[in-house]
């Protein structure tokens, strides 16, 4: 079998063509219009076969206050929907318009060749391939929303009919599916919308020469805000305390005092100890307490140091009592 699409979380239900995350439920467009107003919200397109499901959990996990609404977009209206305003960000299909839009590419899909069960390529092992020119002879359809062949050439013979002239394309990959169902011709498609439009009448084999569908996180780049990139992290599988957005630095503050770590910081702060404590919080602990400690190390000689870290502690003080009354210079 081919490579599989990364695993980034299952796809919105069908039925739910528009859903909110929020709170850990998936709640329809409908249902979130009862949500209060005045809480943040963010929204996120995405092209069929992109499965967001997985980056959305961590989002509910970092950002319970934010609800994530995930809009499912053809792919070819991405661009629009983002200039609008009707999305923030998009998982969508790549190249963009770099003067206008930033991109982060996520992975790239391999392509398939999709036939019927009754096609002679159906004799495949699940695990064998086609190549280009296994189907230099067979028709290929090509749907109007395509989003393989934009500057790459169609393997195979463009459809026509009886008398040879040329058909137009079918409107969508739903149309080109059902098509090749019927053993008329086959199609080259991405391999997440393979699965996505699969029917028991059609299977695939990868097409190793063919394209590649590349997709990748989108958004309009004067648009870049703490939330896109809160967003940005999460893809990129930053973990909470390495993003840049409000998940991130916001709850981790800057070192304080030479190195002192956040939450060092804040246990000196408190009056605790730390066995891992450095710089700022060594400073913290008192510059005489050290040099109690260094004093009781010479002071008390093979004794204190037979009495382990506490009793060295402790044997310290006579030592530094020792210092003040001029015995120990």
């Amino acid at each position: 079998m081919s490579q599989p699409v990364p695993d980034v979380g299952p796809p919105v239900p069908a039925d739910h063509p528009s859903a909110e995350v929020t709170g850990g439920d998936v709640v329809t467009t409908a249902e979130a219009a009862d949500v209060d107003p005045d809480v943040p919200r963010f929204r996120l397109a995405y092209v069929p076969g992109a499965t967001p499901g997985k980056w959305a959990s961590v989002w509910r996990e970092r950002l319970p206050d934010v609800h994530l609404e995930l809009v499912q977009v053809e792919s070819a209206v991405v661009a629009s929907a983002l200039e609008a305003g009707e999305a923030d960000a998009a998982i969508g299909r790549l190249p963009v318009n770099k003067d206008v839009f930033s991109a982060i590419p996520l992975y790239e899909e391999a392509s398939v060749v999709c036939f019927s069960r009754d096609h002679v390529l159906a004799a495949l092992d699940e695990d064998e391939t086609v190549s280009s020119a296994d189907i230099a002879e067979e028709t290929v359809w090509v749907p109007a929303d395509d989003v393989l062949f934009a500057v790459v050439q169609v393997p195979g013979i463009p459809p026509a009919d009886p008398d040879g002239n040329p058909l137009d394309p079918l409107p969508t990959t739903a149309d080109v599916v059902a098509t090749v169902a019927a053993n008329v011709g086959l199609a080259v498609l991405p391999l997440s919308l393979a699965r996505l439009h699969r029917r028991k009448d059609v299977t695939y084999r990868p097409l190793v020469d063919g394209p590649t569908a590349p997709v990748g996180l989108v958004w309009p780049t004067d648009r870049t805000t703490d939330l896109v990139e809160e967003l940005i992290g999460i893809v990129r599988g930053r973990t909470v305390n390495s993003s840049r957005g409000r998940g991130g630095p916001s709850a981790a503050r800057p070192a304080e005092d030479g190195g002192t770590t956040a939450a060092t910081g804040k246990a000196a702060r408190n009056g605790k100890s730390t066995s891992g404590a450095t710089g700022g919080a060594r400073a913290r602990s008192g510059a005489g307490r050290g040099g109690a400690k260094a004093s009781g190390a010479k002071g008390t000689g093979a004794k204190g140091g037979a009495r382990g870290g506490v009793q060295r502690g402790k044997g310290a003080r006579p030592a530094s009592k020792g210092k003040k009354k001029g015995k120990g210079r």
